[in-house]
């Protein structure tokens, strides 16, 4: 494979891009930073193919990106391939307001090949290529300049052996007939509004015990008031305001600006501060949630009691067998959610109950929960067998 120099003009991008734009799939990594900004700093960009690699340099003066962002996000003949790719396309949703399209993960399609859940990139590379990852430069400074060879070896290295997997993990999907499970797979990673960071729904990313209406309002609001800071001030959500502190004054709201210094999490300079009269102006204007916006209890904990309790651990006790048994992770068929929804008696709006999922689990998962299927043990191995009500 050619590895190309460190690219930081133009003209050698436009280059490589026009050549990678008639390829059937590009490898896709990204090294960024942000644990002090709101928005990640992208340091980075390693793309490739089974010919050629390069590493890309998006902080090299007068660099235009834009025949990299047009080959991912307009070129809907070649296939983006990214492992674990959600902060990747996080990355290029913000600089080009779209999504990488066709994508394929090697992550999520590990799990159907029974490697394991949330499989990391070098066990995968060990697993199907037989060859281990030098991780020194995993967590070195990529915002620093001149980046080092090892940090661009490193960096290569991560696009080059993606570029390999992918066919190996191809093929092996081909043979088991699961690639067709991860179609819908991948459309939801595609879809933009997993990227966009909408502040009217920040709230949703925030635990509280409470659902009233006035509560949630507040929250709400204040989540909303805290997205706009965090951008504007480009910091992270936590350095404006902890969660456990937002949750805290939506539930217990100060009377007026003065009894912020007396909020814990808060420091006594916000009892004056033009940030806190924001916040106070944001809960003054908050008003209740709409019972069309309350969350469902159902989603969050559903009615199980005792015996719902165990029914939904009898599902999961299937699930494992059942994903044993096809060699597929269990996380990839269903979540825990779903098991117990589908225990409290919920039917509708449930994935494990369509195409696939039912095909391999659902439907003997309900046939558990409605009386048709039940756990024995035969030559002192767990197995299920049909009921009295089915035969």
């Amino acid at each position: 494979m050619l590895i190309h120099p460190l690219i930081t003009d133009s003209e050698s991008l436009r280059s490589l891009c026009d050549r990678l734009s008639r390829s059937d799939f590009v490898a896709v990594d990204t090294e960024f930073m942000r644990e002090n900004t709101y928005w990640p700093e992208l340091c980075l960009v390693q793309i490739g193919n089974e010919e050629e690699a390069a590493a890309i340099d998006p902080k090299a003066l007068g660099l235009d990106l834009t025949p990299l962002l047009d080959l991912m996000v307009n070129n809907e003949d070649v296939l983006k391939v990214f492992h674990a790719g959600g902060q990747d396309i996080e990355i290029i949703y913000n600089l080009s307001g779209r999504t990488p399209h066709p994508l394929f993960d090697t992550q999520v399609a590990a799990m159907a090949l029974g490697l394991g859940e949330q499989v990391g990139y070098s066990n995968l590379v060990e697993s199907l290529i037989g060859k281990s990852l030098d991780k020194g430069a995993r967590f070195t400074d990529w915002a620093r300049r001149p980046l080092d060879k090892r940090q661009i070896d490193y960096a290569i290295g991560d696009v080059t052996y993606l570029a390999e997997l992918f066919p190996r993990m191809l093929k092996k999907l081909r043979k088991t007939g699961r690639g067709i499970w991860l179609d819908q797979e991948m459309e939801r990673l595609a879809a933009p509004e997993n990227y966009a960071n909408d502040p009217d729904l920040a709230w949703k990313r925030v635990k509280i015990s409470s659902r009233k209406p006035d509560v949630l309002g507040r929250l709400k609001a204040a989540a909303a008031w805290r997205e706009i800071e965090a951008r504007g001030k480009n910091l992270p959500r936590g350095r404006i305001m902890k969660d456990e502190t937002l949750a805290d004054i939506a539930a217990h709201p100060p009377a007026n600006q003065d009894a912020l210094a007396r909020v814990r999490g808060l420091s006594p300079g916000w009892k004056s501060n033009d940030i806190g009269a924001r916040l106070m102006a944001a809960l003054a204007g908050a008003q209740d949630l709409p019972a069309s916006e309350l969350p469902p209890r159902e989603d969050r904990k559903p009615g199980l009691g005792k015996e719902g309790s165990l029914v939904a651990d009898l599902l999961k006790l299937l699930l494992k067998i059942r994903s044993r048994e096809s060699n597929v992770a269990a996380r990839l068929v269903a979540r825990s959610e779903e098991l117990e929804m589908l225990a409290a008696g919920r039917r509708e709006g449930l994935s494990i109950l369509e195409g696939w999922r039912f095909e391999e689990f659902g439907r003997d998962a309900l046939d558990l929960v409605e009386g048709r299927l039940a756990f024995a043990i035969k030559d002192g191995k767990l197995v299920m067998t049909r009921t009295e009500i089915e035969a």
